[in-house]
């Protein structure tokens, strides 16, 4: 079963020992990441291959439409281990254009469980929903629909104890937001960075 993907592994294995002997021993010895990555679970959006960084250089959180919601232990348990323990210096929240999740939150379909956790997606519809229906073009909504989402994921994420603890404490740390589009494979900072609690 899935001999294709054992033999990548193998394959991958090699050229990496070949580029760099060491490279198992170093990543083994300790994680020390700067960044953690809050993104979507989509298969097209790679996290280290994106920011071209390595393994041991990007701590990934990734679920269906990289929400950051502060009831979610999966989620929490990451960012406080993230803070706490690894220190990491900017969390990024991104989100995709195309995202299916995004659009599965306000398409008027019926999907079971999902649709309990696509819920914040449809308040953020419902908030900024003048803004929204003004725009004319579908996808140049749904791309809107996709910033507003991670807009408001980085105030969930800014807001959380365990960052407003590392701020209080003098902790270094940015949270920013971007989006990916699939299209170019670039990011679109959309300049929410907080670097501090709110005054």
């Amino acid at each position: 079963m899935l001999d294709h993907l054992k033999a990548n592994n193998r394959a991958w294995a090699e050229r990496i020992k070949k580029s760099d002997p060491d490279f198992f021993k170093k990543l083994e010895a300790q994680q020390s990441p700067q960044y953690l990555w809050i993104g979507c679970s989509d298969s097209r959006v790679p996290a280290n291959g994106i920011v071209d960084l390595e393994p041991g250089e990007l701590f990934v959180h990734r679920n269906v439409a990289n929400l950051a919601p502060p009831q979610d232990a999966n989620y929490l348990s990451v960012l406080q281990y993230s803070v706490d323990v690894l220190k990491v210096r900017h969390i990024i929240v991104v989100g995709h254009y195309g995202c299916g999740g995004v659009r599965a939150a306000v398409d008027g379909q019926r999907r079971g469980l999902i649709d309990h956790w696509l819920h914040p997606i449809r308040e953020v519809w419902q908030d900024h929903r003048a803004e929204l229906e003004a725009i004319a073009d579908d996808t140049a909504r749904h791309n809107r629909l996709v910033e507003l989402n991670v807009i408001r994921q980085v105030k969930n994420v800014a807001s959380d104890v365990f960052v407003q603890e590392a701020w209080a404490r003098g902790q270094e740390l940015s949270v920013h937001g971007w989006v990916y589009a699939l299209h170019d494979g670039l990011v679109k900072d959309l300049d929410v960075t907080v670097r501090k609690p709110p005054a």
